[in-house]
């Protein structure tokens, strides 16, 4: 839910003018035009989509949910690495991959060959209205958190439990929502996580030029659907999740220089995961930091690190007495 998508040049003007309009005379249509405007995807162009990466091949996978279908990937891993394949065939370790807000599955394809090479399975997907997936419940070119989530929680219910998860973005912050609906796994990577939707409306805010009218008629608009928006703050989600249970392993990475999601909220959000890790990275914005050699290498060896016994640990009784001689 970027502000500086939505719109440029002309039609930023023209709109500037609208809403300026609008907070003096009638703020609650701006409202509902920003509400709008919130909850449109951007358009991704097919040159943007365009793999940088060879991928082997893979399992399509179509997946019903609630009236469209929901669809993605699915790579087999080896046992390269020293990850756990099971006797019979059986694959490694699941993780999944988690696109953000206008993005698609194959956005996160420089972790798959690493991923496939310390032999996990690997499972892609583009949530309801993104990517090669049907309309979600708003219809196309629309979508919500909730939505992200609900469908993440979809997948996984269908293909199998996760070892670890590594999300981007608002796909960071539907992981989050999942993990306060009961979902678990051993190892989570966040990739520039938006953390805070008060930071996105605070955006929007300076680029559309509207005033306090038409932000406070957009948060009565957003609770009446959602609930108060400080409610999806992750770092207090997590807050009352770390009170509750144990949390998986978490490695939290993000740039400096991202202007889309700030890092102060990845910073805050590893203060309050019990021994989550940070790394910070400088120059590679908010996508870069996707395909960037030195991120991909870090990602992929937290997911890696202790699969062997985990992973083993998961086996039949039967298997590990085989493995251990």
């Amino acid at each position: 839910m970027s502000a500086k998508k939505s719109t440029n040049g002309r039609t930023l003007a023209r709109r500037r003018r609208i809403f300026q309009v609008l907070e003096r005379v009638a703020p609650a249509v701006g409202a509902r035009m920003l509400d709008t405007i919130w909850f449109r995807l951007p358009q991704v162009s097919e040159k943007a989509k365009r793999l940088r990466v060879e991928l082997p091949e893979a399992t399509p996978l179509e997946l019903p949910f609630e009236g469209g279908i929901v669809r993605g990937r699915i790579w087999s891993g080896g046992v390269a690495g020293g990850a756990v394949r099971g006797q019979g065939g059986v694959d490694g370790p699941t993780i999944y991959l988690v696109h953000g807000w206008g993005g698609w599955g194959l956005q996160l394809a420089a972790f798959i060959p690493p991923l496939l090479d310390a032999g996990f399975r690997v499972i892609a997907f583009d949530a309801p209205s993104h990517g090669e997936s049907e309309p979600g419940r708003d219809g196309a070119q629309r979508s919500t958190l909730p939505e992200l989530a609900d469908a993440f929680e979809a997948v996984v219910a269908a293909y199998g439990p996760a070892y670890g998860v590594m999300a981007h973005s608002l796909g960071a912050a539907a992981v989050t929502l999942a993990l306060r609906d009961g979902f678990g796994a051993r190892r989570i990577v966040f990739l520039a996580t938006a953390t805070d939707f008060r930071e996105g409306l605070a955006q929007y805010e300076a680029h559309l030029g509207f005033g306090p009218r038409i932000r406070a008629g957009f948060l009565r608009r957003f609770s009446r659907r959602f609930g108060p928006m400080e409610g999806y703050t992750v770092p207090t989600i997590v807050d009352a999740l770390a009170e509750e249970r144990e949390l998986p392993a978490l490695l939290v990475i993000h740039d400096r220089s991202d202007r889309e999601t700030s890092a102060d909220g990845s910073i805050a959000l590893v203060d309050v995961w019990p021994d989550a890790k940070l790394h910070l990275t400088d120059g590679l914005g908010h996508n870069r930091v996707l395909r960037d050699p030195a991120v991909v290498a870090a990602a992929t060896g937290f997911l890696a690190e202790g699969s062997t016994e985990r992973a083993a640990a998961d086996l039949p009784k039967e298997e590990q007495e085989t493995m251990q001689g």
